[in-house]
Formats: C-alpha cells, sequence, structure tokens
C-alpha cells in the first residue's frame, strides 16, 4: 500500500514539473496577435483609426505591451483601403488572456474608446475582424523593432503566410526556418519583425513572418540577394524540405503614423 501511495505521489510530482516546464519554455517564447479589420469605406477607416490611435495602443502600453504595429495595404495592394492590420507582441499567455478584463476596467479606455464601443448597428466602425493567435519561434523567440528609417508613407512591411498541404510538412517548413533559413534573413538585413507560428486563424496549417524595408527598392533588391543566396541554394534542394509550402500569401504593407513600429 504504501509502495502504490509513493509511486502516485511520484506520479504528480512528474507530472507537475513536466507541465511547469513545458510552461516555462513556452514564457520565453512571444504570443502574437494579429488582428485585420475589413472596413469598407473611408469613415469605417477613420474610426479604426481613431480607436487604435486613442484608446487601445495607449491602454495597451499601460498594460506592459511597449510596442504595437499599426499597418495598411500599400497602393498597390488590391485590398489598399479596406484592411487595417494590428500586430500586438504579448510576453506570454497569461498578459494576452487578462487584456480583455484589465480594459474593462480601464476607464481612461473606455472614454476615449466610446465612440467605438458603443457605435450604432447602423453605423459600425468595420465589417469584420479576423484574428490570428500566433507564437514565435524558437529561433527568434521575441519580436525585434524594425531600424528601418525614412517617411513612413514610403516603408515596406512584408507578411507573409507560409501554408502547408499537411501538419507535418508545415513542421518541416518551421524546422527549415529555425535551423537556418532566419539566419539568411537576418545575414541579408531583411529587417525582420517576428517569425511565428500560427495557433489559430484561419489559414493553417500556416507560418507567419514579417520583414521590413525602408522603399519598394530596397524590397526587392533584398528578395534578388536572398534568391542567389548560397546558404539558401544549399537549404532549398534539402530532400527533407521539399514540397513544406503549397501557398505564399503576400502583404504589402506601410505603417501608419501612430504605428509603434
Amino acid at each position: 500500500m504504501k509502495s502504490s501511495k509513493l509511486l502516485s505521489i511520484l506520479t504528480l510530482l512528474i507530472t507537475f514539473f513536466l507541465v511547469f516546464d513545458l510552461y516555462a519554455q513556452s514564457s520565453k517564447r512571444d504570443i502574437y496577435e494579429l488582428r485585420t479589420y475589413h472596413i469598407e469605406n473611408k469613415d469605417q477607416e477613420n474610426q479604426v483609426d481613431n480607436y487604435l490611435r486613442n484608446a487601445l495602443l495607449p491602454a495597451l502600453h499601460r498594460n506592459g505591451v511597449g510596442k504595437v504595429g499599426v499597418f495598411k495595404p500599400i497602393s498597390s495592394q488590391p485590398d489598399a483601403g479596406k484592411k487595417i492590420y494590428v500586430f500586438i507582441p504579448y510576453k506570454s499567455m497569461k498578459q494576452y488572456l487578462a487584456l480583455p478584463s484589465k480594459l474593462e476596467k480601464d476607464n481612461t479606455y473606455l472614454e476615449a474608446g466610446n465612440p467605438y464601443i458603443y457605435a450604432s448597428h447602423k453605423n459600425p466602425p468595420y465589417k469584420r475582424i479576423e484574428t490570428a493567435l500566433l507564437q514565435a519561434f524558437s529561433g527568434m523567440p521575441r519580436f525585434k523593432e524594425s531600424s528601418v528609417t525614412g517617411p513612413k508613407k514610403d516603408q515596406v512591411y512584408e507578411l507573409r503566410s507560409y501554408e502547408a498541404a499537411t501538419e507535418r510538412l508545415y513542421r518541416q517548413k518551421v524546422k527549415m526556418f529555425n535551423e537556418g533559413e532566419t539566419d539568411i534573413f537576418f545575414k541579408l538585413d531583411f529587417n525582420p519583425v517576428f517569425f511565428a507560428e500560427t495557433l489559430a486563424g484561419a489559414q493553417m496549417p500556416n507560418l507567419m513572418y514579417m520583414t521590413s524595408f525602408p522603399n519598394m527598392e530596397s524590397r526587392d533588391a533584398h528578395w534578388k540577394a536572398f534568391g542567389s543566396d548560397p546558404d539558401w541554394d544549399r537549404m532549398k534542394v534539402m530532400e527533407e524540405y521539399q514540397n513544406t509550402v503549397s501557398r505564399n500569401d503576400t502583404r504589402l504593407l506601410y505603417p501608419t503614423d501612430y504605428s509603434d513600429l
């Protein structure tokens, strides 16, 4: 009886430490919320801009989120004027989950965001909100603020989503990034903002990442250099990484004047 009881206690202790270790490991990697506002007209764009600028971003800053990125499609994109992207980096899932209740008690936020929060159903500030929940790659566990300079209207933030045909192939592509592909982006000065696995979203299985450039000419030159890089030439033909991307969804964005990034 004593042996059985001791075994049960040991099992519980092992389980506890395993769960604790998994939590500790995950807390070392950022959690990202990528929120996309789908808008139909200029009035909705102004409503969302005012809410983000005056209410949400200041509230996020008060609650420990140091930098928030707000981006819009550049004029050549088919969704220009139709979407606003908000990138929110959290230090942990705990911080992400705690935010809604904190906003509900934040009178400064509620007052500043009143026109948006209490908008009439006849004049909503957006058509829909789409959200993807991401976790940073182990190879880049924290997001990095871009060092790109120059007028924000000229800057290009490239958001890519690589979809895979199966979960196994998706995991292989993540492995490819963590074991060398991410290094190429840094070597070639792509100014990466983040690389992340999608935990919940509309296009799973997929990974997402964002790079940044001072202008479109720089962006094109960087990708040309990437295509001829010897490390990329070596990796792209490796058997284990074949057929890992079934679709590449690329969005070219610029930061708003009130974006932190």
